[in-house]
């Protein structure tokens, strides 16, 4: 038992030390916990029922916004355009005049 357990630390020690060895040079970094809101690659931002099964989505992905089509045959994409702060503005202006009246 006391070999298995010496056996583990010298495994864990290799490790760390090889970890050690790469982030020194340069072939290894940790970025640190990404937070939420950043991480997010893809996000649905608006969706518009037309029928009970045709619909249209928004969804932001990365730095795009991709509106779709979407209905029992398929997914279509309607429109992709550049995503920044000012669309993310627009969007959400439209959004409160829509709630507002």
């Amino acid at each position: 038992m006391g070999q298995q357990i010496l056996a583990v630390f010298l495994v864990l020690g290799l490790l760390g030390g090889a970890l050690w060895l790469l982030r020194r040079r340069g072939l290894a970094y940790y970025r640190g916990p990404a937070t939420r809101k950043s991480a997010r690659h893809l996000e649905s931002i608006a969706r518009l029922p037309l029928t009970p099964q045709h619909s249209v989505h928004l969804v932001r992905v990365s730095d795009h916004a991709v509106l779709l089509a979407l209905s029992p045959a398929g997914c279509t994409l309607v429109e992709r355009v550049e995503w920044n702060a000012a669309t993310e503005t627009v969007v959400a202006a439209e959004a409160c005049a829509r709630t507002a009246s």
